[in-house]
């Protein structure tokens, strides 16, 4: 029971210790506006909210998670293939990436990926 209480008061006096320590020796200069608001997806956020967003943002964020998941979903294959050879999972994989070839394609033809024109 007493060692249990020393060390909840050993402990709480620890993070006091590093949060006082933190707090003295951090130098908080008083920065510029614009160095300390955020920015994100090309956006000011010290002017208005109500500008026209860009679709071309909209769609890289939408191929890059198509391409993120991709690669989720492959990876296990892969990392089964050495062990499991099959002719099921082999042309799973290989439909599978056919599949994600006549997408990226199709966004090629349809000139989402140009992003200069």
């Amino acid at each position: 029971m007493l060692s249990g209480l020393l060390s909840s008061v050993v402990a709480l006096l620890l993070s006091i210790v590093v949060m006082s320590l933190g707090l003295i020796l951090s130098k908080r200069a008083m920065g510029d506006r614009e160095k300390e608001s955020p920015f994100e997806c090309g956006f000011d956020p010290i002017k208005s909210a109500r500008l026209p967003f860009s679709l071309r943002f909209f769609l890289l964020a939408i191929i890059f998670l198509i391409f993120d998941v991709e690669i989720v979903l492959l990876f296990p294959i892969l990392m089964s293939l050495p062990s499991s050879f099959t002719l099921e999972l082999s042309l799973g994989a290989f439909i599978f990436l056919i599949i994600l070839i006549v997408g990226l394609f199709h966004e090629w033809n349809e000139g989402s990926l140009d992003w200069a024109q």
